[in-house]
């Protein structure tokens, strides 16, 4: 690839391009190129909650349909009326304007107005086309609270384009990338789902003392404990709250809020700081690597271990400093991971009947049971968890990165004038 970039009049040269392409792009109308399609307008009562042919609507439009048409009458408008093409690329006109979804010539339908495809000749590839929808901005709507692309904005649009074989170029360019995305992005949702799976399997399920599923060598049945038995609770309480001039952006002791937590862990970059005084207010909500923190306000039930720590810590108000009573007899990771689980969550919203519970308080924890096996066992199941915690994040950042570089091949790819 190459590097080059100029604006010039009504021309435009990207910052990266493939070797051998050099003319400069030309800026058009989409209107100069074809017109606005869309499918005959489908009514509520066409329409039936199973059935023969999928009717996407808006709000399911790249997911999954809830509405279905007759196999007769999609037979009939698509025979009658405008219906797209193999490759063409359907684009939400409606709510989030921009999503595209690429007809891959399976038999459904699409509601009309709402979801459109640009019907167009041979000017312009398809797969080209896809990103250019990403990063266009729309005549008439950009910075607007409108929230539609009628026609007549899109068709007034203006965008740059290059030969027909660099569109070729860049639209298979783009899209290996988009696989790997999807790739990471499966691998995450894989994982998660393993393992909202293991913990069903890897736990007692109700009145019962062994899992479905253990480590070879362990025979013994599991205790059920509270968690008042194991493990105590602390927060700031109310006469040592902080005011909010007391939050800083940066100093020598860091301050832990629920907002902080992100995937079981601390996002320290987001962390307020504290004068020293406030850190030595009280020592049992001072945080160290280990510690295992639960919200009590706001979002209930979050949990994250503290990992990482490069400097002293306390918690703000809304948050549990959970501290375990014996460490012979219960490993931290253990009890992260089974706090972390649904379990406690499902507890609370039994605790909840009749009523929304806002703030998770001790009494209501105190109870919460717990089932625990020897600690030699807590700890492999701690360990095996934590393995998959660390591979989800590892792909989770894969994708987040490879998004970004999209981003920026994007701006410097096809961006500019678009």
């Amino acid at each position: 690839m190459e590097d080059k970039r100029e604006l010039a009049n009504d021309t435009y040269v990207p910052e990266i391009r493939f070797k051998g392409f050099t003319a400069p792009w030309e800026q058009r109308k989409f209107g100069e190129l074809g017109s606005v399609a869309m499918c005959k307008r489908i009514f509520k009562e066409q329409t039936t909650t199973e059935g023969d042919v999928p009717f996407f609507k808006i709000g399911t439009f790249g997911g999954n349909p809830d509405a279905y048409i007759s196999r007769e009458l999609f037979e009939e408008y698509k025979s009658k009326f405008q219906y797209p093409e193999v490759g063409d690329m359907l684009i939400s006109a409606s709510g989030t304007i921009g999503r595209t979804v690429e007809y891959t010539g399976k038999d459904e339908y699409f509601q009309d107005s709402n979801i459109v495809w640009f019907k167009h000749d041979n000017r312009i590839e398809n797969s080209f086309l896809r990103y250019i929808y990403q990063i266009v901005k729309w005549d008439g709507i950009e910075g607007s609270t409108i929230k539609r692309l009628y026609n007549d904005n899109f068709l007034k649009t203006k965008f740059t384009m290059p030969s027909v074989a660099e569109q070729k170029k860049l639209g298979e360019f783009f899209k290996q990338l988009d696989h790997l995305i999807i790739l990471y992005q499966r691998k995450c949702d894989m994982l998660k789902n393993l393992k909202a799976s293991m913990l069903t399997k890897m736990f007692p399920k109700e009145g019962e003392s062994v899992p479905e599923i253990r480590f070879k060598g362990f025979t013994e049945p599991w205790k059920q404990r509270k968690l008042s038995e194991i493990a105590t609770m602390h927060a700031r309480i109310g006469w040592q709250n902080l005011r909010t001039s007391e939050f800083l952006d940066n100093g020598d002791y860091m301050l832990i809020t629920g907002t902080d937590f992100e995937d079981g862990r601390i996002n320290f970059s987001t962390c307020h700081y504290v004068e020293k005084e406030r850190y030595d207010q009280d020592r049992n909500i001072q945080i160290g690597d280990g510690s295992i923190l639960i919200t009590k306000d706001g979002t209930l039930g979050k949990v994250a271990y503290v990992q990482g720590l490069k400097k002293p810590a306390t918690l703000n108000a809304g948050v549990f400093n959970v501290e375990i009573r014996n460490e012979n007899e219960v490993d931290r990771k253990y009890l992260f991971q089974y706090l972390k689980a649904p379990f406690l969550m499902d507890y609370v919203g039994r605790k909840a009947t009749g009523g929304t519970i806002k703030h998770l308080n001790q009494n209501i924890l105190v109870d919460f049971p717990i089932v625990m096996p020897q600690k030699a066992e807590q700890e492999k199941i701690g360990q095996y968890f934590e393995g998959i915690d660390n591979l989800i994040t590892l792909h989770q950042r894969k994708y987040e990165k490879l998004l970004d570089v999209k981003k920026a091949f994007l701006e410097k790819m096809i961006g500019g004038d678009n």
